[in-house]
Formats: structure tokens, sequence, C-alpha cells
């Protein structure tokens, strides 16, 4: 897909790994990549497996695909950089939170992340994922009316992707515990597809012993690309400078 691609934008020895959602891109996290260059800092955009190309190539992966893409991603970062934070996106979120709790990091920010998805036609996806192979994205939630036009993502969810995604939040709803890092979840009050009751969930049950909440008042699940995205963005750069301390170029 034209502007799916991964981006890399080479900085100070401050690290940011970005990880887009559920279905999406890269694109939606490019112009939170942008900015947190323009500070400076090193970038790292990363495409997840099955992502950016078509839903037949998604229905193959496994979250583990998924994560080995982040992963690849921490990597690179990690031989380029002295501190590092991973900055996801609903499944990146989850996937940011899954690499702190088993890999060294210097803070997490979790933005529209989920804990877990209640939907009462879930209980019959074992059995509709073999006749049912797709199913069709409702009606975005932005309330930025231009983003629709810009966003890139597939205009499907393949079920076996979703099996997957319950999965990956099942396994990482068990390992909170491990979770040492700083984290600071960035959340919607009006998110319609990630309730605010999910980063409650998260922020109690994760090991951090510095850990917090920033409310967006206004805005869709995307928040990165929403009305609202400016806030967004500063939290992410006050919350990195926070927790990078001077680096060599501040001394």
């Amino acid at each position: 897909m034209k502007g799916a691609e991964p981006f890399f934008f080479p900085g100070n020895e401050i690290g940011c790994l970005l990880i887009h959602g559920f279905t999406g891109t890269p694109k939606e996290m490019r112009e939170l990549g942008e900015f947190l260059a323009t500070h400076g800092f090193t970038v790292n955009g990363v495409l997840l497996a099955g992502h950016g190309t078509s839903p037949l190539d998604m229905e193959k992966t496994s979250w583990q695909d998924w994560f080995e893409s982040v992963l690849d991603g921490y990597r690179q970062l990690k031989a380029k950089t002295q501190k590092l934070f991973p900055i996801g996106l609903s499944l990146g979120a989850a996937l940011a939170l899954h690499l702190a709790a088993h890999y060294q990091v210097d803070g997490v920010l979790a933005l529209s992340a989920p804990a877990f998805i209640k939907d009462p036609r879930l209980i019959f996806l074992p059995i509709l994922k073999h006749f049912i192979r797709f199913v069709k994205k409702g009606p975005p939630d932005f309330l930025d009316p231009s983003v629709p036009q810009r966003h890139l993502d597939y205009p499907v969810y393949p079920t076996k992707s979703i099996e997957q995604l319950l999965k990956f939040l099942a396994h990482l709803r068990g390992e909170l515990s491990l979770i040492k890092a700083p984290v600071l979840f960035v959340h919607s009050r009006t998110d319609k597809s990630v309730p605010p009751e999910n980063p409650i969930y998260l922020l109690e049950h994760i090991g951090s012993s510095e850990k917090s909440i920033v409310w967006i008042e206004r805005s869709g699940h995307v928040i990165t690309e929403d009305i609202a995205r400016g806030e967004v963005f500063n939290a992410c750069l006050d919350f990195i400078r926070r927790h990078s301390g001077p680096g060599p170029s501040e001394l």
C-alpha cells in the first residue's frame, strides 16, 4: 500500500520506537514521529508483519509475528541509541507493554491501549473464522472530518487475526506484573473502540512503580491523527524528557 512504508529519522542518543495499531500502518504514527524527530530524537516507525499490503497477508500471521516486527525495530534502535522508549497505538501499545515485560526500555507510552475486547459475538469466533474470513469495519470515530481522507488501513478485519489479537491480550494480562519501567497511558474518554476502563485495568495491574494516565477529552480512537493529536504529542514529549535524563548534547 502506498504510504504504508516504515520510517526512520536519525537523531540523538534517545530512541523512540513507534508501533502502529491493528490493521493500521506506520502512517498513523508518522506525524508523531516527525514531531519527535524535530526535537532531536532518533525515531523508528515499524511496519507490523501482515500489515500495509493486503488482509490476505494479515490472516496468515500470528501475534508472535507482529511482535517479531517490533523486536526487529527494537534491536535496530538499541544499536544506535542509549535510551529507548516504545510508543504504541492500540495493538501497538499492547505490543509495547509486552516488549517492556521482557526487554530493557526506559519508559513506555501506551496510546489507546487495550486490555480486553468485550463483544458477546466473540464467543462464536472459533467457529465463525472457518466460514467468515473477513469482517467489514464500521464507520470511523474521528472527530476531525479531514482524517478519514488520509488515514490508511485495511477496510476489513480478518477473523483469524481477531482471534490472534484476543490470544495476545490474554497473554499480556498474565504478564503485566513483569513491567517495571515507567508507563504513561494516553487515552481518549470518548474512545469507542477501546473504552476508558482498559487503561484503568492496565494501570492497576502493571508492576511499574511510576504509572499514570493522561486523559484526552475529545478524540476518537486513533489519537495520533485526530483533533487532539497536539495534546498527545506534547504528553509524549514531556514523558520522554522526564525519563531520558541529560544526554551528552545537554551537559
